[in-house]
């Protein structure tokens, strides 16, 4: 077995190529680290170093090692931080609608990069279960769609369009069909509502959790929907004035985090800020 404390002094000459100035780096006199690569060097039976007055050299086993050296180091070092709680963000716990997971991976490698012993435990879904998920203290950061009222951290105002398919209208069939969110879902009742405020009837012909399922299907001719502009695709066609419908202007991305926070998670969260643009 590897003594670690070998390995450190083994490696700080390897790096500093002077017995000398790797004893001022692991604190030891000089001696104390000459000791130590020569027990390493007893161990294995053979050299590791070529000493002269004036330089040291690695010789061809003192490489192979010094590879070793460095990953054994690196191991022990992470399972003590681990272990003893060092890691204090060990686990970041982060929320957010199924249209952010995809465009916000890059944001999230970048950060993931700069903490590297912090893992990130994303969970996208509908808004209203993450905010309950927020509220039992199952995450530590939520990115969340709402109607305006519940004050957040930072928020911004989610523009939404009515969106029909363009080859397959919905509206002018009776009853019109909805494409929606399950119970409890965002826009669901405000879609509910305006149909029934032109006195249209109307039923459910497609529902699903998923944002983009959504999308795809009321541009297949599956269902009038209401979503966020961002959603809207080439075969969509948009309604509103003109069919009676009013534009929606109460619903808002809104981002939340505790005040005790670590600190790596009020860094992730500025950055989501700034990356959907939201205001304080």
């Amino acid at each position: 077995m590897f003594n670690p404390q070998l390995l450190l002094s083994f490696v700080a000459v390897c790096e500093t190529l002077s017995f000398t100035r790797a004893a001022d780096r692991v604190s030891l006199s000089q001696s104390t680290v000459s000791l130590q690569v020569k027990r390493l060097e007893d161990l294995l039976g053979r050299p590791l170093l070529e000493r002269s007055s004036h330089q040291v050299e690695l010789t061809e086993e003192g490489e192979r090692l010094l590879t070793y050296a460095r990953r054994i180091i690196a191991l022990n070092e992470e399972a003590h931080d681990a272990l003893t709680g060092a890691w204090r963000d060990g686990v970041l716990r982060l929320g957010m609608p199924e249209d952010f997971a995809v465009p916000t991976v890059e944001l999230l490698a970048a950060f993931s990069r700069e903490q590297p012993h912090l893992r990130l435990d994303v969970t996208s879904g509908l808004s209203t279960d993450l905010r309950g998920a927020y509220d039992r203290e199952e995450l530590d950061l939520i990115l969340v769609k709402q109607r305006r009222g519940q004050p957040p951290r930072a928020a911004r105002h989610e523009p939404l369009l009515w969106l029909d398919s363009m080859a397959h209208p919905a509206i002018e069939r009776s009853p019109v069909s909805l494409a929606m969110f399950p119970l409890g879902g965002l826009y669901r009742d405000e879609l509910c509502q305006a149909l029934d405020e032109l006195g249209l009837r109307w039923r459910v012909g497609y529902c699903s959790g998923s944002l983009a399922a959504l999308a795809a299907a009321s541009a297949a001719g599956l269902g009038v929907t209401l979503l966020p502009a961002s959603c809207q695709l080439p075969g969509h066609r948009t309604l509103g004035a003109a069919e009676g419908l009013v534009e929606i202007t109460d619903f808002e991305l809104a981002l939340y985090y505790r005040d005790n926070a670590p600190v790596s998670t009020l860094v992730l969260a500025e950055r989501l800020a700034a990356f959907c643009r939201l205001e304080p």
